[in-house]
């Protein structure tokens, strides 16, 4: 018997969320902590699912952030009820917070931890923090310890709109978009100095992960969980700095992992549709939050290269780093980590 999905909670995400939610069979999740490659991934599924650079409809709508509280959850059900085409749905949640079956697909990303925590906080510069009164509701359960299974668990696979789900709210068909968000605040940028101290608060700090899953510990047990299960068929972890170094071959790679073909001249226009760049110069319809949320789109995509994070530490500070992280995950994830090589994506 499966152990019950960690429950993980913050103020605008709640992993409860995919307990009431009826998989079908081919399913894709991205499973991902922020600034590792999410949106890039999403795009990458959509481009091989679709086989085209025209994509059918905004990329938040196509691939829906399931644990976001920003949007309903009725309408979140709702959205993804009436997709026909092979789902691929966003999360920020590790792999032991969501029901796994044989028949999903669940891809993680890895990216270096000092990357990551500078993108972070880039793009909390441009996110800044909402206005007062816009956010999702407080948070209804205190972060942290394992909240007790639902009664009778989470629906099992199947065909989809099994009447029997009684997990699963009613949604009219005409199902009406949630009035848009307002835009944010941006913060003020870092300086050079002030983002050095907080790299090194970061690695230093001793956070619980389930508390803070953007913190060091949490991002080391986000990719950790998934290692561990990296054996099962339906479980791929890609690496950023791969998708850097080959896109094209990652992508043939994952199309031969997600069981689609691809025709081989349709191959050019998705590898330059997944380019960084492009996406850059589509930001508007691939930003992952409703319209109006970010006043720049394109800036989302800020600088999708390795080594900021690096580039600020002294040799002693990076030494106090890898001691840091060997406290926190197996040795071979994070010489994968640290060391991407085309072997496991």
């Amino acid at each position: 018997m499966r152990p019950a999905p960690i429950h993980y909670q913050s103020p605008d995400e709640d992993s409860g969320r995919w307990l009431g939610f009826r998989f079908r069979p081919g399913d894709i999740v991205i499973s991902t902590r922020r600034k590792t490659g999410t949106t890039w991934m999403q795009m990458i599924c959509a481009l091989l699912i679709f086989q085209t650079p025209e994509l059918p409809d905004s990329l938040w709508h196509l691939s829906p952030w399931l644990d976001n509280e920003v949007l309903p959850l009725g309408f979140q059900y709702g959205q993804l009820a009436e997709q026909q085409h092979r789902r691929f749905i966003k999360t920020h949640t590790p792999l032991d917070g969501i029901p796994l079956h044989p028949e999903v697909t669940y891809i993680v990303t890895g990216r270096h931890p000092l990357d990551t925590f500078v993108s972070l906080c880039r793009h909390n510069e441009m996110i800044g923090h909402p206005p007062v009164g816009s956010g999702p509701p407080p948070a209804k359960h205190p972060a942290g310890p394992p909240r007790p299974p639902i009664p009778g668990g989470p629906p099992m696979p199947g065909r989809p709109h099994m009447p029997e789900d009684r997990h699963r709210p009613h949604v009219s068909p005409a199902r009406p978009m949630p009035p848009p968000m307002p835009a944010t605040v941006p913060a003020p940028p870092m300086s050079p100095e002030k983002l050095h101290d907080a790299l090194l608060g970061w690695i230093a700090d001793d956070d619980d992960p389930r508390r803070n899953l953007d913190s060091l510990p949490g991002v080391l047990w986000h990719l950790s969980d998934a290692w561990a299960r990296r054996g099962a068929p339906n479980v791929l972890l890609v690496h950023y700095d791969n998708l850097l170094a080959d896109l094209a071959g990652q992508m043939r790679w994952l199309a031969g992992r997600l069981g689609i073909a691809v025709p081989e001249n349709a191959w050019p226009a998705l590898t330059q549709a997944a380019t960084l760049k492009r996406m850059r110069d589509s930001a508007e319809r691939l930003v992952p939050t409703p319209p109006g949320v970010v006043k720049d789109p394109a800036s989302f995509f800020r600088r999708g290269t390795s080594g900021a994070g690096r580039e600020i530490l002294s040799d002693e500070e990076m030494a106090g780093y890898y001691a840091r992280a060997a406290q926190l995950a197996p040795p071979d994830m994070l010489e994968w980590l640290h060391s991407p090589s085309d072997l496991a994506g």
